[in-house]
């Protein structure tokens, strides 16, 4: 599976002080470990209809912190992996983890329907919201979030891949997007974050 992958670059002196500086002026008490979005505006819009038939809109989740991941359920590697943290990061915020959404959203309709991208996200936390539509919701939302993700190999075959982005997205409590995680976070730093913007 091919994905687009952030490298993790070593930060100069300078750049630190950048990010330390911007922590600071967002109320934080050091910096960040994503990425950080240099002039945060409102989230990307997301609606999609979630198991139950309910309407799931991010820009209503205003108030809480909501950590966004687009993946698919047969991904071998990369999502288990992200959403198996998230797991652990929320065991350690322990009660503030209250203040937290997880949601998982695929981009393989072919394969997940609401109610599998549901049960997939909930077999790590019973709380994870897991997302997917019809291609054409889908579409929509890779638009407005600007990035690609598409089948391959044959779709028909029930063993083809998806590429999709690898980054973690963090929405904050004004639901604007603040930070953008790579592969390699670790627990304690994606948990360090969350304590931070709680």
């Amino acid at each position: 599976m091919r994905t687009d992958l952030l490298a993790r670059r070593p930060r100069a002196p300078l750049a630190w002080a950048v990010l330390l500086a911007l922590g600071l002026a967002a109320g934080c008490d050091g910096p960040m470990h994503g990425s950080v979005v240099e002039q945060p505006s409102a989230a990307p819009p997301l609606v999609l209809t979630d198991a139950s038939g309910a309407r799931f809109e991010l820009a209503e989740r205003r108030g809480d912190l909501v950590l966004l991941f687009f993946g698919y359920t047969h991904c071998p590697d990369v999502c288990p992996t992200v959403l198996a943290d998230w797991a652990r990061v929320r065991r350690s915020l322990g009660p503030k983890a209250e203040g937290v959404q997880f949601v998982f959203v695929s981009v393989d309709p072919v394969r997940d329907t609401p109610a599998i991208a549901s049960a997939y996200a909930r077999q790590f936390d019973s709380t994870f919201v897991g997302l997917s539509g019809p291609s054409e919701a889908l579409d929509r939302i890779k638009r407005d979030w600007g990035f690609a993700a598409y089948p391959e190999g044959d779709t028909r075959s029930s063993g083809y891949g998806v590429a999709h982005p690898a980054a973690t997205y963090l929405i904050d409590r004004q639901g604007r997007l603040r930070l953008r995680y790579a592969p390699g976070v670790t627990v304690e730093e994606l948990a360090s974050d969350l304590r931070q913007l709680l």
